[in-house]
């Protein structure tokens, strides 16, 4: 069963609950009756135009507040085990080396910190005696059909290489994804493994890449070679910082990579589908979704590459 605000996000087929949003605690209790489980993933997530004065009191209403209130509402219906899907931001960003789930937290940005602070609340209202076992998973970058955030805006840069050059050929950085179809994989054992009762898993695909490399394989896909040329990372950062960009070079060009040998070692997972599935899937959904494919075609589209990369389409 699947619980929300709207049924488009439910998975096709599910049964759909509806609920008035994070708060409704009498909705969810009612949804929640007779599971077994309950997987959170309700979050506000990354905001690239941001215009709440308060950043992290909005998220912290979405993610810590929302959260408390569905996992108490979890243990009133008498759910046995609530995983909550946190986020591979709890730890930071900007490491040369993987991170683990013995690394300590230092989250760097607001919805980093409130995930933080909800797997904290939840760890707290379970040793206070809440009767319901918490769980704990957090992603790296997911892609899948759906995809939104940063991959979305990676597959609209892949469309735009194809067409004209762009200055990311030479990004040596790494980052480590995890395709929706092993997430949810993922999920599923972490319901009902004994072993991951109270604990934290991290989850990848288990191929990390520079976003060099995922650019040039997503434009590959995509039927046409990427035009991508080399400019040194630190130029980029500068120039960005320059046009108030800074956080979106830091998503694009900084390193994130997690090692998430605990959940393959210790609950014998394996990731069900390889990247190059888990891509086909996802530019299936990106090209049956022709917004945006739409607008690269567009003169409105030409002008915005025009005026962000300072280039011509290339004859």
């Amino acid at each position: 069963m699947a619980v929300g605000r709207s049924p488009a996000a439910a998975p096709q087929g599910a049964t759909f609950r509806a609920i008035t949003g994070v708060g409704d605690a009498a909705g969810l209790r009612a949804a929640f009756e007779g599971a077994a489980q309950v997987v959170h993933l309700a979050a506000r997530v990354h905001v690239m135009r941001e215009r709440e004065p308060d950043p992290l009191g909005a998220f912290r209403r979405t993610n810590v507040e929302g959260a408390l209130v569905a996992y108490r509402a979890a243990c009133d219906a008498g759910v046995g085990r609530f995983v909550f899907v946190s986020s591979v931001k709890v730890h930071g960003e900007g490491r040369a080396t993987p991170y683990t789930e013995s690394d300590a937290p230092a989250p760097l940005d607001p919805y980093g910190v409130s995930k933080l602070e909800a797997e904290r609340a939840l760890a707290a209202a379970r040793a206070g005696g809440a009767p319901c076992e918490v769980t704990v998973v957090r992603p790296p970058l997911v892609y899948g059909p759906g995809v939104g955030g940063n991959f979305r805006q990676l597959l609209r840069l892949a469309h735009v290489a194809q067409r004209w050059p762009l200055p990311l050929g030479g990004i040596d950085n790494r980052r480590s994804l995890v395709a929706v179809g092993n997430l949810a994989d993922a999920l599923q054992l972490l319901t009902r493994h004994p072993a991951a009762s109270g604990r934290t898993f991290l989850v990848s695909d288990g191929l990390d890449l520079s976003t060099s490399e995922l650019l040039a394989r997503l434009a590959a896909a995509l039927g046409r070679p990427a035009r991508l040329w080399r400019v040194p990372g630190g130029l980029l950062r500068a120039a960005a910082a320059l046009a108030g960009r800074a956080a979106q070079a830091d998503r694009l060009l900084g390193t994130l990579t997690v090692d998430a040998s605990r959940l393959r070692h210790e609950l014998g997972w394996r990731p069900t589908e390889t990247f190059e599935t888990g891509i086909r899937k996802t530019l299936r959904w990106y090209l049956d979704n022709p917004d945006w494919v739409a607008n690269v075609q567009s003169g409105a589209y030409r002008d915005w590459v025009a005026k962000n990369y300072a280039e011509r389409p290339a004859k």
